[in-house]
């Protein structure tokens, strides 16, 4: 399965919700959404920026943009790659722990993080 691009699709989203563009409705539909909780096929209703809902067969609104996400997965909501929360380096700490960083990301509309790794002695287990 491939990973359908939605990091950068649900930033533009975002992005545009928050500037008052006019109303967009845009159906992904046939994708492996994958929530915390679980993974099911299902489509993903986006209006005026935000999800508006997840649900298997949505029937697509009239006018809606429908995005054919067959053998991809679905991420509803952004991700961050490369977080340092409560990192390590050099004598110091980040400032943002994992409470303050989760929350100031879901803010933000970045529902998912993947926290940087830092070896210890070249061993990423270890770190």
């Amino acid at each position: 399965m491939k990973l359908l691009p939605c990091v950068a699709f649900f930033a533009f989203l975002t992005f545009r919700s928050t500037c008052r563009v006019a109303a967009t409705v845009i159906l992904i539909k046939g994708g492996k959404v994958v929530n915390h909780d679980l993974q099911q096929k299902a489509d993903v209703l986006i209006k005026d920026g935000l999800i508006a809902e997840v649900a298997p067969d949505i029937k697509a609104p009239a006018g809606a943009k429908v995005i054919d996400a067959s053998g991809s997965y679905v991420m509803p909501g952004g991700i961050d790659p490369h977080t340092h929360l409560a990192m390590p380096f050099m004598g110091q700490v980040a400032c943002d722990d994992f409470y303050s960083g989760q929350a100031a990301a879901l803010a933000g509309g970045t529902t998912m993080h993947i926290d940087f790794a830092l070896p210890v002695n070249h061993d990423l287990m270890a770190g």
